[in-house]
């Protein structure tokens, strides 16, 4: 099972992202080889580092000569982390990382997730042993959790048969919360949600607003059978502009 996922640049289908397991290694650079990711630009190096899943995090080598590689988190409001040349095997523990490359006066940048975080939602009262494992791992501070909370809404207010709201509507009720929100950043949170909620994929033969209609309705019907997003979450609608995490994307 993959836990990383490398989404190159100007990535626009789920079959172009490069997915590896713990212990794999994946190279990025202008020219690598064993289907690694190849960024092409002169100011690249041949083979400019290595991304290593571990786990829930990945560990980045910058194998440049000269170069400090950046790596940004889009949810953190400003959190970052270099990585100096040369270094080996640096710990990233974004769930959502942006790795930027500088590159002959530009700055190149591609993406990587960590959709196997885990998070405790509750003290386990002192009992010894290990935690039980999460069935569904989700960051209740995240952008994408705001999302699954605007989409159960009208059915968690009482209303089991509501329609399910156009990503329009979605949009103009994440806005309070989250002013930067688009019809866009919408979109790639639904489908960040159905591969961190391992939904099934849906027919390759339906058209585009069809595949989204079905994520919609699976992620709610997952989400309300199994209490993922309950009444008293709604509260994260409703946030105050100034919270702590800016928007995905």
């Amino acid at each position: 099972m993959y836990s990383v996922i490398v989404v190159p640049p100007a990535c626009a289908e789920a079959d172009e992202q490069l997915r590896i397991a713990t212990g794999e290694r994946l190279s990025f650079g202008r020219t690598v080889p064993n289907g690694g990711l190849a960024i092409a630009h002169e100011g690249v190096p041949r083979v400019a580092g290595e991304i290593t899943a571990h786990r829930s995090y990945w560990l980045l080598s910058n194998l440049s000569v000269d170069q400090t590689y950046v790596v940004d988190n889009p949810e953190g409001a400003g959190e970052h982390l270099k990585v100096a040349p040369g270094r080996l095997e640096a710990p990233v523990p974004f769930e959502f990382a942006r790795v930027v490359l500088p590159a002959a006066g530009d700055l190149l940048t591609f993406d990587v997730w960590a959709p196997r975080h885990a998070f405790r939602s509750a003290d386990r009262l002192g009992l010894a042993g290990p935690a039980t494992a999460p069935a569904f791992a989700l960051d209740r501070t995240s952008r994408y959790f705001a999302v699954l909370a605007a989409l159960c809404e009208p059915r968690l207010r009482g209303e089991p048969h509501a329609p399910l709201p156009a990503v329009e509507q979605l949009v103009e009720r994440l806005r309070p919360a989250w002013p930067t929100v688009s019809r866009s950043t919408v979109y790639w949170n639904i489908d960040y949600l159905a591969l961190k909620l391992r939904l099934r994929p849906g027919s390759d033969t339906a058209g585009p607003g069809l595949r989204v209609n079905g994520k919609k309705e699976s992620l709610v019907s997952l989400a309300l059978r199994f209490d993922l997003v309950r009444e008293d979450d709604l509260t994260v609608l409703t946030v105050p502009a100034a919270a702590p995490r800016e928007a995905v994307r």
